[in-house]
Parts: structure tokens; sequence; C-alpha cells
């Protein structure tokens, strides 16, 4: 990883021998939390904005439990999966020493840096979160069927349906490069990971079918209290979770402030790098 603007390191988080990159020297500790698609890292997830923010912040990208190169568990997840995303990141950040950190969060990786923020509270500055269909449905909004879920649905492990998959969350062709299809595919059929990444898929399905379970999923009555400074921002052409969802997210969460970008699918740090670089550091530094 010579050629990256990161340095790449392993840490033992309990029992979970955890990847991340981090890059900078001075100034605030940003978390930036990847999202729930196959072959994801934190490298991967934002490996467009880092270097743009990197001369501001302290910036740490795990890969989360069962992505990228962090040891997928031998163990089943237990029937609340995204529990076990959300301790998996409290026990890397006290491996670290990290105490307290502004946090950056895309889809999935959104909702669990909103759900940590709720379960530790003072160890979140500020949340600034990333098209999220999770935490849309979190609050009962219904997932779409289109055809980007369904590229996801029907993954298969493969570089054709990987590159399918990405095509569905980033909108520049340019940004699905033959490199970045092939490593994820590679990070994807790591030994435990597809088996894992199973196991989540049950795990969520149990969350929606089991009462307590689904209760402790459910964001509503939460988020809205969390008083800490939060910002939303939505690509306005996400054919995976639609913006849609954020108008209506919006309308529930008024103490969160929406913004909307231009030409930016699900990934829209992918999309709009430098758009989402300026507005994560404005919204950090003041």
């Amino acid at each position: 990883m010579t050629n990256n603007p990161w340095r790449e390191n392993w840490v033992l988080a309990r029992d979970i021998k955890t990847r991340y990159v981090d890059a900078g020297e001075n100034g605030p500790t940003v978390v930036m939390l990847h999202g729930g698609g196959p072959g994801a890292s934190g490298a991967a997830g934002f490996q467009h904005i880092i270097p743009l923010m990197s001369d501001h912040f302290r910036i740490y990208a795990p890969d989360q439990i069962s992505y990228g190169e962090t040891t997928a568990p031998t163990i089943a997840y237990p029937v609340l999966a995204h529990h076990s995303l959300v301790n998996h990141v409290r026990d890397w950040m006290d491996a670290l020493c990290i105490t307290n950190a502004y946090f950056i969060g895309n889809s999935q990786g959104a909702y669990v840096a909103a759900r940590y923020a709720l379960d530790f509270p003072g160890r979140v500055s500020k949340l600034f979160m990333i098209g999220s269909g999770t935490i849309a449905q979190a609050y009962g909004l219904p997932a779409p069927e289109n055809e980007a879920r369904k590229a996801l649905q029907e993954f298969d492990g493969s570089q054709d349906g990987m590159r399918r998959f990405l095509q569905a969350i980033v909108n520049d062709p340019a940004k699905v490069t033959d490199s970045l299809v092939e490593s994820r595919t590679a990070k994807y059929n790591l030994p435990g990971i597809p088996e894992m990444t199973q196991s989540f898929s049950e795990g969520r399905e149990r969350i929606m079918t089991n009462s307590f379970w689904h209760d402790k999923f459910m964001l509503k009555g939460k988020l809205e209290n969390l008083d800490i400074p939060s910002m939303m921002v939505w690509g306005e052409d996400d054919l995976f979770a639609p913006v849609e969802l954020g108008y209506e997210l919006e309308k529930l969460l008024p103490n969160i402030q929406f913004k909307y970008a231009p030409k930016a699918g699900h990934q829209v740090q992918t999309d709009q790098p430098e758009l989402v670089a300026q507005m994560a550091t404005e919204f950090f530094l003041t």
C-alpha cells in the first residue's frame, strides 16, 4: 500500500484481529465507518476523501466485523447483527485508546455510527452521515425494490457480480475501476467472509421478525433526541436508497441538518469527494 495516502495497521479488538487504515498527523480524530456491501472496507469506502481531509484531521477507517481484512468470527452473529458491529467499534476504539471522535458513516456505517453515539454518550463529538437506507429502515420506512438492491441480493461472489453491485452504488463509471472490482471481490472471498455475510443477512431477517430485537434495532424515538451536532448528506441520484427516503427522514429528524448532493449516488463520498470533504471539514471545524 505504499502508493496510498494512508498507513495500514492491525489491532486486536477483544478477540477480533481488526484491520484499519489511518492518515494524517494532527488535528481532531475522525472515525470513518464504511457501508455493508460485499468487499467493503475502510479504505475502499473512503479512499477518495481520506487524502482530502488528512491535512486537517487524524483519520481512522476500520474494516468492520467480517469486512475487508478484519478477521471473521468463528461463531455466527448474535441475532442483533448490527449490535455486534457497534460493539466491535467500541472494542476497536478502546484498543487504540480513542475516547472521543468525530464520526463519518456511509449507508449501514451511518447506522452503526448513529447507534454508537446513542449507546456510548460522550464518545462522539459530531456525527456526519451519508445516505443510509438502514437508518430509514430503522424508522419504519420500507426499502424500495429496485435494480440496485437486486444487484446486492443476487451477488454471487464473482467479479461480474461485484461490478454490477458497484455500478449500483457509484454513479461515476470512472470510479468503478478494474482494480477496485478485483480488490473488493478478493476481499469478499477471503476465508470465512462469505459465511459470515450469510449469517449477517440471516440476523437481519430475524431482527425484523423478533419483536424484542426489532425494538432494539429501531431508532424511532431515539435518534431525534440525539443532542450532538449531526448532519446527513444524501445523493440526489441514489439508485440504491432513493433520495425520497432522505426527504421522508428529514421530516422525522428535525435535529439533524440534511443536505442533498447533485450528481451523486449511494456513495456520495465517491461520486462527489471534494464536496463531501468540504462539507465534513466545515461541519467538524465550526
